[in-house]
């Protein structure tokens, strides 16, 4: 199993309980092609190909032009993506278990690279907060859906 970068300057590990099906809460999160429509936090995103490992999408964020590349997929349970965007070399595991309070969505993503080394406080903020937000729609979106 893939994991972070452990090592990395930046590193950052979130979850938030969601009171939605597991169903609904993996297809909103891994339809990438949709991510626009329910996170305000993401401009542009196209996934190239059937969500599969290996598959690649583009999307943009905070300003940032992103080309992911899909490294890990368990249907319903597990998706790894990363890559580099503007000298910042991140990876990104989301993990998703039922529990008996909902589905417990986890997410914990690393970020190496020049720019990270220049400024880590900064950088881990930024990070952080933009997982904080993706969480928080996510659940939000997911119940409403409910």
């Amino acid at each position: 199993m893939m994991d972070i970068d452990r090592t990395a300057p930046v590193v950052v590990e979130l979850h938030q309980t969601v009171q939605a099906p597991l169903e609904t809460i993996w297809r909103m999160h891994t339809d990438v092609d949709s991510w626009p429509q329910w996170n305000t936090g993401i401009d542009t995103a196209v996934l190239h190909g059937p969500l599969a490992v290996g598959a690649v999408f583009d999307w943009t964020t905070a300003g940032l032009d992103i080309r992911s590349t899909v490294a890990e997929l368990t249907p319903e349970r597990r998706i790894v993506w990363g890559g580099p965007a503007h000298g910042i070399t991140g990876i990104h595991v989301w993990e998703f278990e039922e529990t008996s309070d909902g589905v417990r969505v986890s997410t914990r993503e690393s970020w190496a690279g020049v720019p990270v080394e220049a400024n880590p406080h900064a950088m881990h903020l930024a990070l952080e907060e933009s997982l904080l937000a993706w969480l928080q729609v996510l659940k939000t979106t997911a119940e409403n859906r409910n």
